[in-house]
């Protein structure tokens, strides 16, 4: 893989675009974990620092596509920007046109997809957006599996476009822990269902020691050993696919060990009564949330002899704290391994907020769809478009 790095350009007196992933949890106009924010900030003084004049760009939930939305706005992100560059981080409203940088080092332009043809990838747009800048930045990894016009077609419109030092740090850990991870790997995967993680599933089973599920896809497992689920939310249709994985997993020496106890309630709420069942005595009107403590016990035990560990998903329903020792003992466990460890996915991040182990875990990725294409091995468009620039300017 062959890309411009930002870190390699001169960048003094150049108008540099960059696009960040700024796409932060929001709870009544208030930011409720900056962790994307504060990873963007090295990228952006390192600029600063090199002399260019810095325009930001991100987008923020999901709007109707070309109309102002409020609640969208990035007013919370350019207040927090502000405080961590300690300078002001005007919000510029209507930019597409142009933007004025006499006056200022450092601007944040408002929604990116507040701008009709943004999703579409649309090249009348991406030209727009190309003409702002000298140099054009790709540091949001987390939107790297999209192709839109902040992320994959401006790259081909701007002067120069290069790769930022986020996004080159997670190419290089991903690429780490895929192709030379040291021994023994562990994956812990959770989620809701085994068809939407089917890919990745197939991919890990065949690379690490030991594959970890949780979730609801743990219960797909458990009715694949012939276990009464209750009412859990599983995949009935999938149980041969499960049953594959485990065998492929066994050719290999590696195993995809299944919950021996659960806690189970008949409902999900902050007030539910739940109980602790082995596997085998799960009654029928009864549903899983979570992995039971001998589980847990064993789980960890895995992950605290691991070299390199990756973490995508909780194991429970975390949310809710009758329902969070599981997640709560894996991230402790991450947390006190010695092992090289990677965590990814918006509710891992969640999890690892809740239980305070960001300083602990080797690498906190910042993508969630991105993520998990790169681990399922497909093609990101804008690391795509970035290396098919370098091979452009390199002829040039």
């Amino acid at each position: 893989m062959t890309i411009i790095k930002m870190s390699d350009l001169k960048l003094k007196n150049k108008r540099v675009l960059i696009r960040e992933d700024l796409n932060v949890p929001l709870k009544n106009g208030s930011i409720t974990s900056d962790i994307r924010i504060r990873a963007a900030i090295p990228t952006i003084k390192a600029a600063l620092k090199a002399g260019a004049k810095v325009m930001i760009m991100s987008h923020l939930g999901r709007p109707t596509e070309g109309t102002f939305d409020p609640q969208y706005s990035l007013a919370p992100i350019a207040a927090s920007l502000s405080k961590l560059l300690k300078m002001d981080v005007p919000l510029i409203t209507h930019w597409v046109n142009g933007v004025d940088m006499s006056n200022h080092s450092v601007v944040l332009l408002e929604n990116v997809r507040f701008n009709n043809g943004e999703t579409d990838n649309s090249p009348a747009l991406s030209e727009k957006m190309a003409k702002l800048c000298d140099v054009f930045v790709m540091d949001a990894f987390a939107t790297a599996h999209r192709a839109e016009s902040s992320t994959c077609g401006i790259i081909q419109y701007a002067p120069l476009s290069c790769a930022g030092p986020l996004l080159i740090n997670e190419l290089d850990i991903l690429h780490k822990i895929m192709l030379k991870p040291a021994r023994p790997v562990v994956a812990i995967v959770g989620g809701s269902k085994v068809s939407t993680k089917l890919t990745l599933l197939d991919k890990l089973a065949q690379k690490v020691d030991t594959l970890i599920v949780g979730g609801g896809i743990a219960n797909t497992f458990i009715a694949a050993e012939g276990h009464t689920v209750g009412k859990s939310l599983y995949e009935p249709d999938l149980i041969d696919e499960a049953e594959r994985l485990t065998l492929e997993a066994k050719k290999r020496n590696a195993s995809i060990p299944v919950p021996t106890d659960v806690v189970v309630s008949e409902k999900f709420s902050e007030d539910a009564e739940s109980s602790i069942r082995l596997v085998s005595q799960i009654d029928d009107n009864e549903k899983i949330f979570d992995i039971g403590p001998d589980t847990t016990k064993e789980f960890a035990d895995i992950i605290k002899k691991a070299k390199t560990i990756l973490w995508n998903g909780p194991v429970g329903a975390f949310e809710v704290e009758q329902f969070s020792e599981g997640t709560r003992g894996i991230a402790k466990a991450i947390a006190e391994s010695k092992g090289f460890s990677v965590a990814g996915g918006g509710d891992t991040l969640a999890a690892i907020e809740k239980y305070g182990v960001a300083n602990k875990i080797s690498y906190i990725s910042t993508g969630g769809g991105a993520f998990l294409a790169f681990l399922e091995g497909e093609p990101l468009p804008a690391i795509t478009a970035l290396e098919e620039h370098a091979k452009q300017t390199e002829k040039t």
